[in-house]
């Protein structure tokens, strides 16, 4: 099993940055696809980015799409999602999750998922 815990979410301008974490514990998830979602009341939890194993394939959701990055410390057991010129639109909660085979796009692929952290920006 693997616990994940999502930190570094708050409350930003649109325009400023907020830089999100995702530990991991219980096992390694050094050789494993994280991803990370997000969701609002008034939608259903969306795909944002997502990062290989080696940190080398990525791949980000049209929306944030040149705003975002996602990477990956696998000697910490963290992966992180670097949210630059944020939007209001961007506002959820963010929830980071891996699956030991599944590396896709789908939520419903991945068995394990952290509590979320919230992201708040304002215009």
């Amino acid at each position: 099993q693997v616990q994940l815990v999502e930190s570094g979410g708050g409350l930003a301008q649109a325009g400023g940055s907020l830089k999100l974490s995702c530990t991991a514990s219980g096992r390694s998830i050094s050789t494993y696809t994280v991803a990370w979602f997000r969701q609002t009341p008034r939608k259903d939890r969306e795909f944002v980015a997502t990062i290989g194993w080696s940190g080398t394939s990525t791949y980000f959701a049209d929306s944030v799409t040149g705003r975002f990055t996602i990477s990956r410390d696998n000697a910490k057991n963290t992966v992180y999602l670097q949210m630059n010129n944020l939007k209001p639109e961007d506002t959820a909660v963010y929830f980071c999750a891996t699956d030991f085979q599944y590396g896709g796009w789908g939520a419903s692929g991945y068995a394990y998922w952290g509590q979320g952290t919230q992201v708040t920006v304002s215009s």
